[in-house]
Parts: C-alpha cells; structure tokens; sequence
C-alpha cells in the first residue's frame, strides 16, 4: 500500500476514534488524536489551557492554527518511511489546505476517510457517550454539528474533488467499517 497518512473525518460521534484505533491495532501505526491531545491540553491551569476548555465545553473548533501546528510537530517528527492516522484534523478548509499542502510537499501519499451518520444517529451516540465518558462537549451537540456543517462540509468538497477522500457509512457495526476501511486500503 502507499498510502502512508491516513485521515480519519466525520461529524462529531461518527466513529472516528474508533476506526483510527482498529487500524492502528491492525497496522501497528500510530495514531494522533487531535482531540485527545486537546483536551489533555484544556486540562492544564493555563491561560492556554482555560481558554481552550471554554471553547471546547461550548462546542467550537479550536483557532486553525493550533490543530495544523500539532498535525506539522507529528509529520516532521516522523522517522522516514513510517505510517501514521490522523483523527480530527482537517475541520476546518484552511487548516485542510495547509495540510495537504504540506503532504504534497513532502511527497507524502494520503488518504482521508469520511465516515457518513445521519444527525439523528449522532444525537444518539453522543448521548450514549456522554452517560459513559461524561464529555462535557458532548453536551453541546447541537453547537458542535453546526460547526461541522459552517467549517467541516467545505474540507470534503474540498478532498472530494481532489479525488483524496473514501466515503463510507458510518452506521453498520463497528468491526463491519473496520473491514470495508481495510478493503480500501488494501491492508490484509
């Protein structure tokens, strides 16, 4: 296989953790959580830190920025020829821009996978998720698929017409999406 950076992309709650874990575990590739590095980071008593976890109760994106610095800190980190997931970058156009625009500099083939779950199905994991991870942005569904549709919908145009994007449903069985992912991977 030559893809060598993966993307995991989606609305809130649509399996991405999830299936950027199945195939680390089944690659042995790391992954890079945008979002558990952010909330690691919300948690500091820091200026940085509170204003982040004010942001992130209220349902927002973080700044471009700050999710594209940590994206360049990983892939420049990277030993030569090793493989890596990515989960919850690329929400926002210009921060998807700059990445691909920093993987196409690196020669660096890459594959972005859009889970697909409809509203309705995402209210429903995120409150089954709250009640066992108590998250306090799973409290704020509705701000957070707002942003998803203001900032997110215009980054898979964006990979749709670059032809860089696997779109599959989000809805089947965990371990289903892990097998068709796999497939068009091509990883055995």
């Amino acid at each position: 296989m030559e893809t060598k950076t993966i993307f995991f992309i989606g609305k809130p709650g649509c399996g991405k953790g999830t299936q950027a874990k199945f195939l680390a575990d089944k690659t042995g590739w790391k992954v890079m959580s945008a979002g558990d590095t952010l909330r690691a980071m919300a948690a500091l008593d820091t200026s940085v830190g509170r204003k982040m976890k004010h942001q992130m109760d209220a349902g927002l994106l973080m700044p471009s920025w700050l999710p594209t610095y940590l994206f360049l800190k990983d892939i420049f980190a990277l030993p030569e020829g090793a493989s890596i997931i990515f989960d919850g970058f690329n929400r926002k156009l210009h921060e998807a821009e700059l990445i691909k625009e920093s993987l196409v500099w690196l020669e660096r083939p890459f594959s972005v996978i859009y889970l697909r779950v409809s509203d309705k199905e995402i209210h429903h994991r995120l409150a089954l998720r709250k009640e066992i991870e108590d998250r306090a942005d799973d409290n704020v569904v509705s701000e957070r698929l707002k942003e998803y549709y203001a900032h997110t919908e215009s980054v898979i145009r964006m990979f749709r017409m670059g032809g860089d994007i696997i779109e599959l449903d989000g809805s089947p069985s965990p371990e289903k999406i892990a097998a068709e992912i796999n497939a068009a991977l091509d990883i055995q």
